[in-house]
C-alpha cells in the first residue's frame, strides 16, 4: 500500500508561482518503478491530466496547457515529487491530485484509470 500526501496549495494571483508537494510512503514504495502524476479537477469538470514522471530515469510528459510553465520533479531522498507551477493563470484553478501507478511501472501514464494510488488533494486558486 503507498500514501501519498499533497500540499502547498493556496491563493495566488495570476502570474504568481506555486510549488506543491507529494510525499509518498509506504511499506513497499521505495519510489522505484513507480510512475508518479499530477492531476487537477476544476468545479463540474473531470479531472484532467497534468504531469508525469517515471521515478526510474526522469523522463516527464506534460498536458500541452501546461508546457513551459509547469515543471514536475523528484526528491529520492525524500520520496517526494513536487510541481512547480509559475505564470499561473485563473483557468488553473483546480484541486490538484498527485497519483502513483506501481511497483513495476515505468510509462507515463496520462489517464486518471491508469493509476492506483491517489493523495486527498489540495486547491490552488489563481485570482485575476
Amino acid at each position: 500500500q503507498v500514501q501519498l500526501v499533497e500540499s502547498g496549495g493556496g491563493l495566488v494571483q495570476a502570474g504568481g508561482s506555486l510549488r506543491l508537494s507529494c510525499a509518498a510512503s509506504g511499506r513497499t514504495f521505495s519510489g522505484y518503478h513507480y510512475t508518479m502524476g499530477w492531476f487537477r479537477q476544476a468545479p463540474g469538470k473531470e479531472r484532467e491530466f497534468v504531469a508525469t514522471l517515471s521515478w526510474d530515469d526522469g523522463s516527464t510528459n506534460y498536458a500541452d496547457s501546461v508546457k513551459g510553465r509547469f515543471t514536475i520533479s523528484r526528491d529520492n531522498a525524500k520520496s517526494t515529487i513536487y510541481l512547480q507551477m509559475s505564470s499561473l493563470k485563473p483557468e488553473d484553478t483546480a484541486v490538484y491530485y498527485c497519483a502513483a501507478q506501481g511497483p513495476f511501472s515505468s510509462i507515463l501514464y496520462t489517464a486518471p484509470r491508469d493509476y492506483n494510488y491517489w493523495g486527498q488533494g489540495t486547491q490552488v486558486t489563481v485570482s485575476s
